[in-house]
């Protein structure tokens, strides 16, 4: 459990009432929670995965994972495997450690050698932590559609779908940092930025099935804005991007290489 505030004597009533009711520890300050290493300065606070991420390396290390630039082949077309699956329990235990979901019914070499590239990705990339800055406070969001997540019968997420899930997490984000009294009073409008120019059009439009979207732009909780694709923080959660790309994207989000602590 976090226990998180702006009132430290609100946090200690709240461990001393926790320790009356439950057997507990009290940790301290945070380090790690939920596999991820916390690191604090009086400016930022930065999270890493890079022990779990050599977990992960070492238990499939027979794999002879090599290094990659980027998580996955702009070329690759990954298809259901219509062959014998391949090691499928191994499978399914790789692609649960890194939270992906796909193929596991019946996974083929090709799939293999994808998780083989994420892996890879992941090992190339361990250093890496994300980094929050105390100052500028922005709270905004980015959204995209991946239009072909299964070539075979060309089902996809819509980006109605994308904008309304990534509005109601922001939505949540925001209740959330106002119930903690980090956010002012009104609460601004969080934009949201979507490259979908056409999209952006319909959104407004009572013809299309976009009720949730209108409705969060209605109540103030949204603004929707245009970016462009290049722009697009969201891109490389939901496409294979160049090497470019990824590296320009993934440092826009707060990713940056880890500091050691002397």
């Amino acid at each position: 459990m976090l226990i998180i505030g702006t009132n430290l004597a609100g946090i200690l009533e709240t461990k001393d009432y926790l320790t009356l009711n439950f057997k507990m520890k009290d940790l301290g300050e945070v380090d790690t929670i939920l596999g991820i290493k916390v690191r604090r300065s009086e400016s930022e606070i930065s999270l890493n995965q890079s022990h779990y991420i050599e977990k992960i390396l070492t238990k499939f290390q027979h794999l002879n994972i090599k290094e990659f630039n980027t998580p996955f082949g702009s070329c690759v077309k990954l298809e259901n495997y219509s062959g014998r699956a391949v090691a499928q329990l191994e499978y399914a235990s790789a692609i649960g450690c890194m939270i992906l979901s796909q193929f596991t019914r019946n996974p083929g070499p090709d799939h293999w050698k994808a998780i083989g590239r994420v892996l890879g990705y992941l090992k190339r990339t361990s250093d890496l932590e994300l980094t929050y800055k105390t100052h500028p406070g922005i709270l905004e969001g980015y959204t995209d559609a991946s239009w072909i997540d299964n070539s075979n019968d060309y089902k996809s997420t819509t980006e109605f779908i994308a904008l309304a899930a990534a509005g109601k997490e922001a939505e949540w984000i925001r209740d959330l940092l106002t119930d903690l009294h980090f956010w002012p009073h009104p609460t601004p409008s969080i934009p949201m930025y979507c490259d979908s120019e056409a999209t952006m059009s319909k959104v407004y439009n009572s013809m299309y099935n976009g009720k949730l979207c209108r409705q969060l732009i209605e109540n103030g909780t949204l603004s929707i804005m245009y970016v462009k694709s290049c722009g697009n923080l969201a891109d490389p959660l939901t496409k294979p991007l160049a090497r470019d790309l990824i590296r320009s994207t993934t440092r826009d989000m707060g990713l940056k290489p880890r500091r050691i602590s002397q």
